[in-house]
């Protein structure tokens, strides 16, 4: 059984919503970012999204954006990361994912890139700018390793909700709104009628992707899904401390955990 699936499974069973944390890999540099994963878990994280800088990340935010770029300055690598990943997974249990542009992946290589996931302990891989319709270009190397290719669904998905919602594995990866990820500080008012779409036909978990920074947008969103991804307001604590952001990210995921 897939990282992914069991803690949902597990957390169902003990009444919990999934917390879901991002942290852009290299920003201040890895040796933070290995840090920071291992006291994310500690603090009540469920699953982690380990962020790939990008040199033209488009579906982000300006807080990731300039994170991303932060990271690529500091001589951040793939090559880099996966060797942070295999470290991280002598000490940390939960599902770990990355979050990455397709042209990384296929100037990496694909059966590489998969290869690599299986060997470090990477569950599942997000890319926001692959439809899901081109799947098919990696879903037969996740599959080989045993990684889910974690699909996306936002109120412009409109019809294709259904078919997506359908085919996917892991969770669903839900942006409340038609901003970029990791942008929007209030929720949609149309996530009542996104919601009851997804759930007709979805059979897997949903997790809605926010900047969730207070307690009370948690009690406000949590409502909708089986877990909230936090992204910004933790990209934004590390800007903010740099090599002193443990404190204040590991509050920051405990306060909202004790609200799911």
């Amino acid at each position: 059984m897939n990282r992914i699936d069991h803690t949902f499974e597990q957390l169902k069973q003990q009444e919990q919503k999934a917390l879901i944390t991002f942290v852009t890999c290299g920003d201040p540099d890895l040796e933070m970012t290995e840090k920071l994963v291992i006291e994310m878990e500690r603090s009540g994280a469920d699953i982690i999204e380990l962020g790939i800088p990008f040199s033209d990340p488009i579906a982000e935010g300006p807080v990731i954006q300039q994170a991303s770029l932060r990271a690529l300055k500091n001589g951040t690598t793939l090559v880099k990361i996966f060797e942070m990943v295999k470290r991280l997974r002598k000490q940390v249990q939960i599902p770990l994912l990355m979050m990455m542009y397709i042209n990384t992946i296929f100037r990496f290589g694909t059966q590489r890139f998969f290869n690599l996931c299986k060997e470090c302990g990477i569950d599942g891989v997000i890319v926001p700018d692959m439809p899901f319709e081109e799947q098919d270009e990696v879903q037969a190397y996740a599959e080989q390793a045993g990684v889910y290719s974690i699909s996306l669904v936002a109120p412009t998905s409109q019809q294709r909700i259904q078919m997506i919602a359908q085919q996917s594995k892991g969770f669903l990866y839900c942006i409340s709104s038609a901003k970029e990820t990791g942008a929007c500080q209030e929720f949609s008012t149309d996530s009542d009628v996104l919601f009851h779409t997804i759930n007709q036909y979805s059979t897997i978990p949903t997790a809605i992707e926010l900047d969730v920074s207070s307690s009370e947008q948690v009690q406000k969103i949590k409502q909708y899904c089986d877990g909230v991804i936090v992204g910004s307001a933790i990209v934004e604590k590390v800007a903010e401390y740099g090599k002193d952001a443990i404190a204040p990210v590991s509050e920051l995921i405990r306060r909202l955990k004790a609200e799911l």
